[in-house]
């Protein structure tokens, strides 16, 4: 029994060095605790390309609402039409939504 002890350390130790560099990829393709990233990320199908695309989306429509200050309506009607579900959003649908100056918002009475 005792010449066994060794060999299962060994094992432990093994199985743990070889396995924290597949970790480290999870950990760097599936960021779950950076929530932006993963919205992009299940958006995406973590595709490299469309990632990048959205990524650029969103910097470029982020950088336009903070250049030009639209109304809230129009950042709402935006948010509404962009979204995939409840809480996920395609920023490429965004950003186009948000530059598009033909879109009128309704107003509430």
């Amino acid at each position: 029994m005792s010449s066994i002890a060794p060999v299962k350390c060994a094992l432990a130790l093994t199985l743990l060095i070889v396995s924290a560099p597949g970790v480290a990829a999870i950990q760097r393709h599936a960021p779950v605790h950076d929530s932006v990233r993963l919205n992009i990320g299940l958006n995406c199908r973590w595709e490299q390309k469309c990632i990048a695309a959205q990524q650029r989306a969103m910097k470029s429509a982020l950088a336009y609402v903070r250049k030009y200050n639209p109304p809230q309506s129009r950042i709402h009607l935006c948010n509404r039409n962009a979204s995939r579900s409840r809480s996920r959003i395609d920023w490429s649908g965004f950003n186009n939504c948000i530059r598009n100056s033909s879109l009128r918002t309704t107003r509430r009475r």
